[in-house]
Parts: structure tokens; C-alpha cells; sequence
């Protein structure tokens, strides 16, 4: 089984919600109102969100013979590490899945969106109707839209998981295991990420049994 031990060797510093299915809406934000959001939630300096200096992105060396433009995302560190050209990757702070939500394995991302809009599946809805029970019809885009501002798609083969590594308009989840199953950053973050990311990138979810103690 791969651990983070495969690929992360050293670390420099860099200053630089939920599964969900998409919904078939009839109104999107235009090229402004994106803009105006963008700008909104990348407000207030490098970390206006008081986390954790080990969370903010860093560029780190990667070990040799990881394929450029796939992610790997440590359980343990709470870590999504996004392959370069050239041996390093970038490092950025995640909350993933809390309890049995959390769902490793292999994906490929076949679907990018910018300021998405968000459903919640019929299990989300079941399992907790007092959250989820109010959004059965589809949340508009927006910042406090649980996808947030960007969203990756993640497949097995030609099926959606309804997993996605979204934007969060809770940052302060960083670090935590607070999700449906998805993998949550910041969406400055993503933002960040996201037009690095190829349609057809392999994302690696890690299993916690399968990590080892984080390297710094």
C-alpha cells in the first residue's frame, strides 16, 4: 500500500463540505460576480483564517517517480499534495471525511467547476435531515455555498463517487475530520490549485491504517 513515505521528503516554506452532486441549474454566475467572489475570499493577507502555519501551502521535494499533475492527499497530516515538473509539489492543509465518511482509494478527475453549484445526496439527507433536509433542491453558487469556489470532480472509471475536493466556507475545519467524504481546503487555495489541474489527473486518497508519521 503507497503511504505518504513515497513521496515527501523535505518541506520549505512558500509565501506566496460535504459529497455532493452538481445540479442542473438555470442561473450561474457571470465572469464579474466570480470575480467579486474571488476577491472576497482571497481577502485579508496570507492567512486571515488564524490556521496553523503547517496548513498555508508549501512547496516541498517529492520523491522521485511521482507523475506530474496528480494529487495525493495524507488522512493522518491532513495534507493534499499536488505534483510538479521538475520533483517538488505544492502542500496545502485539508479537512477530510469524519468517522467511516472518509472513502480512500484511486479517482480520477474528470469534472471542474468554478463556483458550483451543490445538492446534497439522498444519504446526506437521510442521515442527517435537520442539516441537509433544507437544501434538497440545490444551493446557488456563492461563498457560502458548501462546495465553495472551485470544485474537482472524482470518478472510478465512468462513475461520479459524488467525492469532490471542493472550496470550504468553513476554513477554520482545516486540519480536522469534519466532512461527508469530501476533501475540504480553503478556497483561496483552491483557487490556487485549481487551474493546475488537469482534467484526467489520478487523485490519491491514502488510507490512515496506510500513513506513516508525517516528515517535516
Amino acid at each position: 500500500m503507497l503511504t505518504r513515505r513515497h513521496f515527501i521528503r523535505t518541506t520549505t516554506a512558500l509565501f506566496a463540505a460535504s459529497a455532493a452532486s452538481p445540479l442542473m441549474a438555470s442561473t450561474w454566475p457571470d465572469a464579474a460576480q466570480k470575480a467579486a467572489w474571488d476577491a472576497e475570499v482571497e481577502a485579508g493577507g496570507p492567512n486571515p483564517w488564524g490556521l496553523h502555519q503547517r496548513f498555508l501551502p508549501q512547496r516541498i521535494v517529492a520523491n522521485d517517480g511521482l507523475v506530474p499533475g496528480d494529487i495525493h492527499v495524507d488522512a493522518v497530516a491532513r495534507y493534499l499534495y499536488h505534483i510538479e515538473e521538475g520533483g517538488t509539489a505544492m502542500r496545502y492543509g485539508v479537512a477530510i471525511g469524519r468517522g467511516d465518511l472518509y472513502e480512500p482509494g484511486t479517482y480520477t478527475i474528470k469534472r471542474k467547476a468554478e463556483w458550483p453549484h451543490w445538492t446534497p445526496t439522498r444519504n446526506m439527507i437521510e442521515r442527517e435531515p435537520e442539516v441537509y433536509a433544507q437544501y434538497e433542491n440545490g444551493m446557488e453558487p456563492g461563498p457560502r455555498n458548501a462546495l465553495g469556489s472551485r470544485a474537482l470532480y472524482l470518478y472510478l472509471g465512468e462513475r461520479d463517487t459524488y467525492l469532490r475536493i471542493h472550496g470550504t466556507p468553513f476554513p477554520t475545519s482545516i486540519g480536522s475530520r469534519a466532512s461527508s467524504g469530501c476533501v475540504r481546503m480553503v478556497m483561496a487555495h483552491i483557487n490556487g490549485l485549481y487551474p493546475r489541474v488537469q482534467i484526467g489527473a489520478t487523485a490519491y486518497l491514502y488510507s490512515p491504517e496506510g500513513s506513516v508519521t508525517a516528515v517535516s
